[in-house]
């Protein structure tokens, strides 16, 4: 009886290999992790051995999995393109893409290498910045579509993602430790995010409007340099929900900054591969 490597096992490797849990894994590719663990374990059997080593909060890959996972990338890169070209999909050109710089992880892991693998002619080429930025780079031209955020029912023309709640965030414990040397008595230690991102300007205009006075600790266009200086309890600042971390508290006795949504920017008559990139951000993008 001859042995098969089969395609929808392969994917489901790449994606735990890639994103290094089995629940993750299972959200992107739109299964259960016990289907995931399943279909893992079928794989195991065709290759003859362990792919991963497990513990409670992630997964490695093992020498085996390491060699598969070099043939795995390039097996699945040709697969699609292939069936891509057979099915008519064939499509060139070149897409310059705006994304801010804390969804910019998500989008070039988990999306872009799969737009590539099914258009591999199309040329990309990747901005990061703030979306007051990014927005005015399509209304420019500049760029033929953007990944941007702005408060929930704004009038733009643009696709909705998702809603996302802006929280304030300092360091857990560490109410102290904003005020043990600050410039400004009373003042509230912020980190900034850049100039042009709509939740400095949200934070800004909050606390003025509420009469707090406040002082900069931290200006950076690095969602990662902002979340460290929250982290190590020098300042505070307004991000997402969904990345709150372990080492972060919600501050709930600052003003409340309304939702936000993540939304889609294109130009008109961007052309049928924008489209299609639009398309496949529609369905993947998650917070």
């Amino acid at each position: 009886m001859s042995v098969t490597l089969e395609i929808d096992l392969l994917r489901t490797f790449q994606a735990v290999a890639r994103l290094g849990q089995f629940r993750a894994a299972a959200e992107q590719i739109h299964r259960s992790p016990a289907a995931v663990s399943v279909q893992i374990q079928r794989l195991e059997a065709v290759v003859g051995g362990r792919l991963f080593e497990r513990d409670n909060q992630s997964v490695s890959l093992t020498p085996t999995g390491e060699r598969l996972i070099s043939h795995a990338d390039e097996l699945l890169r040709r697969h699609d393109a292939m069936l891509g070209e057979l099915q008519g999909r064939r499509q060139a050109g070149r897409i310059k893409f705006g994304v801010p710089d804390e969804y910019a992880q998500h989008l070039i892991r988990d999306i872009l290498p799969r737009f590539a693998a099914h258009w591999p002619e199309v040329v990309l080429e990747v901005i990061t910045a703030p979306s007051l930025t990014l927005r005015d780079k399509v209304a420019r031209r500049h760029l033929h579509l953007a990944l941007t955020v702005q408060p929930l029912g704004e009038q733009t023309a643009a696709d909705a993602l998702a809603v996302t709640t802006p929280v304030w965030v300092g360091a857990r414990g560490g109410e102290e430790t904003w005020g043990a040397d600050r410039a400004v008595p009373g003042a509230l230690p912020l980190a900034l995010h850049a100039s042009g991102c709509c939740y400095r300007d949200a934070m800004l205009r909050a606390l003025d409007q509420a009469g707090r006075p406040w002082r900069v600790v931290l200006t950076s266009p690095s969602s990662l340099a902002v979340e460290a200086c929250v982290e190590a309890g020098l300042a505070v600042s307004l991000i997402d929900r969904s990345r709150v971390t372990a080492a972060m508290q919600v501050l709930e006795d600052l003003p409340t900054i309304p939702p936000h949504e993540a939304v889609l920017l294109h130009t008109p008559q961007a052309g049928p591969a924008v489209e299609r990139l639009a398309s496949m951000i529609r369905r993947h993008f998650h917070f």
